[in-house]
């Protein structure tokens, strides 16, 4: 698996195992065990946490379990989401966004706890909070740094605007910024964040890679074309599956897009690993592009 340097002491996975639907999966301790040291082996070294997931505990108990895994990976985690029906989140009545010093800096350590390690490689703010205060947030960061939680910091869905704003207060770059994109959700691509990313050396993180599983779906329009295109391409290049060419359709941007996967299955991680393998054309990258928008390229 390649690798990606966010800064000089950080190093990350080209692709990123999400673990947003980790405590769906039912694993037992050992199984979660076998599975991370699985990723380790092919190279997926990156974990992809969030206290709202309710990932954190369980893989905590992994790594308490076993604690030669926590030198091998590294962990990203994010704070800011309270919904209703999770106490320990103190949302009460309303889903709201929370990025007050307090909210960022008792939700790390809850993360820390729930984890079982003293620090995380990155730390993100989850979603953009119409109320935050950018002064709180690096005066946040800039304590959780002095105690050393964190490593490095990034955000997760903020526009190109919402970006720009905080890094102009925090000292050191934001190393991230996670954001939906797949062929089947294309927006990213007129956001601004690109030209950002290639002007700063920034990475751009993607979740929901496969759009949630759209593009398999056989009653939408849209994924129907977009699926007949990439299982056509699958077939130019000898590619294994139609996964591999979305994941080899990101990888092909001129910048640092890490996709993360979603999924407990080990065979699919594989295949989305041997996408760094798979070489589009440019045509072919448009191809697909024609076929997610229903038109010729102008």
């Amino acid at each position: 698996m390649n690798r990606v340097q966010l800064t000089e002491n950080i190093s990350i996975a080209r692709i990123v195992t999400g673990l947003w639907r980790l405590k769906h999966w039912n694993l037992s301790t050992q199984e979660l065990i076998a599975f991370i040291e699985k990723n380790i082996e092919i190279g997926m070294t990156t974990m992809d946490h969030a206290l709202v997931y309710g990932s954190e505990a369980p893989f905590g108990k992994a790594l308490k379990a076993d604690p030669t895994l926590r030198d091998k990976i590294e962990i990203i985690s994010k704070c800011g989401i309270k919904p209703v029906g999770n106490s320990a989140l103190h949302a009460k009545q309303t889903n709201h966004y929370s990025s007050s010093f307090k909210t960022i800096t008792e939700s790390l350590n809850q993360s820390l706890s729930d984890l079982n390690t003293d620090q995380v490689d990155i730390f993100l703010i989850h979603r953009p909070d119409y109320l935050m205060n950018i002064n709180e947030v690096a005066k946040a960061f800039e304590q959780i740094k002095k105690q050393g939680k964190a490593k490095s910091f990034g955000v997760s869905n903020f526009s190109k605007t919402q970006f720009d704003l905080l890094q102009s207060v925090i000292d050191e770059p934001l190393v991230t910024n996670q954001v939906e994109f797949s062929p089947y959700q294309t927006e990213f691509l007129e956001s601004g964040l690109p030209e950002l990313s290639q002007k700063t050396g920034q990475s751009i993180m993607v979740w929901s890679c496969l759009a949630g599983g759209k593009i398999f779906d056989t009653s939408d329009e849209k994924a129907v074309r977009l699926l007949g295109t990439l299982t056509k391409i699958q077939h130019e290049i000898g590619a294994i599956s139609v996964e591999q060419i979305v994941y080899a359709w990101l990888l092909k941007l001129p910048y640092n897009v890490i996709p993360m996967t979603g999924t407990s299955n080990i065979d699919r991680i594989v295949l989305a690993s041997q996408a760094q393998y798979c070489e589009l054309s440019d045509e072919q990258w448009y191809e697909i592009l024609e076929a997610s928008n229903n038109c010729q390229v102008p």
